[in-house]
């Protein structure tokens, strides 16, 4: 009796474990890391690049509905916009970025409705909420190419080495795309595979150089492109690239640093008013009412708001040092 339990235990409990394995094993194949990479690289090679750049797959669907399709089709700056979401890393269609920054227009339209504001201010504040989707998106195509940029000489420093040890530059690329990780991974591998496909050597990296504008992957592909004419060194040439973009990051961390103050200064310069105004209103409503409703004080907020943009835009230009 007693060697039957433990029997049956031990299958009841190997049936358990084969059963949470086959589970994690299907989930992994349609929502794991390497299925996400691999959906990630597939859209990446299927966006619409500008100019005369080659792709081996379709362009990337702006909606799944035909009649959203062929209106975003019409617009202008559509490609544009959609080269934005794609070097963002966001898997947002147009459609969707469209529905969000239309949704928060919306949301702010109705909180203003709330309190009452006047529709002038509504439309304003309106206005400024719908492109907090598009400073978001900015901002992730930011923090994005910084990325590829810090990862872009430890993969200049594997090519290299890989051609020193008799390795051909597409097998380099394609090193880079096993052994770094995303997002300059998924890039260099994408520029593999359009070689393998057939595309030439310029063209795939050109197409890499228009993916991700980055200047210091740019240089990259300037180089090798020129070096592919007349000749060269190759490693050599990839050690000093490395070289140069190592010293160039090192310099805009300092400047970083040293520009904090200023940035944190604009951010709550422009932020006050806006946070003391709210307190005032959630307050004592009646104090700010005829700054709302007399046509003396619109115009004054107006002027207001005008030179605060003009001033966050000098404060901008002052902090922001190209390296």
């Amino acid at each position: 009796m007693d060697s039957l339990y433990f029997l049956f235990a031990t299958l009841i409990f190997v049936a358990v474990v084969l059963l949470v394995e086959g589970a994690y094993l299907a989930w992994n194949s349609t929502k794991g890391p390497e299925a996400e990479r691999l959906t990630r690289r597939v859209r990446v090679m299927s966006a619409a690049h500008s100019g005369k750049a080659v792709s081996i797959t379709k362009k990337r669907v702006l909606s799944s509905s035909p009649l959203l399709l062929k209106l975003l089709s019409a617009m202008p700056h559509v490609a544009a916009l959609d080269r934005l979401l794609l070097q963002s890393g966001k898997e947002w269609s147009v459609a969707k970025f469209l529905a969000i920054s239309l949704g928060c227009a919306a949301a702010a339209i109705a909180v203003g409705t709330w309190f009452a504001f006047p529709m002038l201010i509504q439309l304003v504040v309106a206005a400024l909420v719908a492109l907090l989707p598009l400073q978001l998106v900015a901002r992730a195509r930011s923090k994005r190419i910084h990325r590829i940029e810090v990862q872009l000489p430890d993969a200049l420093d594997l090519m290299s080495r890989a051609l020193r040890a008799g390795h051909a530059f597409p097998t380099a690329l394609k090193m880079v795309g096993d052994e770094m990780k995303d997002p300059l991974a998924g890039e260099f591998a994408i520029a593999f595979d359009e070689v393998n496909f057939g595309v030439s050597m310029p063209d795939a990296l050109m197409n890499l150089a228009n993916r991700v504008p980055s200047t210091d992957l740019r240089y990259f592909v300037i180089a090798v492109l020129i070096q592919r004419d007349t000749g060269g060194n190759l490693s050599e040439l990839l050690d000093s690239i490395g070289t140069i973009i190592r010293d160039r990051i090192k310099l805009l961390g300092q400047i970083r640093v040293l520009s904090a103050e200023g940035k944190m200064s604009a951010w709550v310069l422009s932020l006050l008013p806006f946070g003391a105004a709210a307190m005032i209103q959630l307050t004592n409503p009646k104090f700010l009412e005829v700054l709302y409703t007399d046509p003396a004080g619109q115009k004054m907020i107006m002027v207001a708001l005008f030179m605060m943009f003009m001033g966050v835009l000098a404060m901008r230009k002052i902090i922001k040092i190209r390296v």
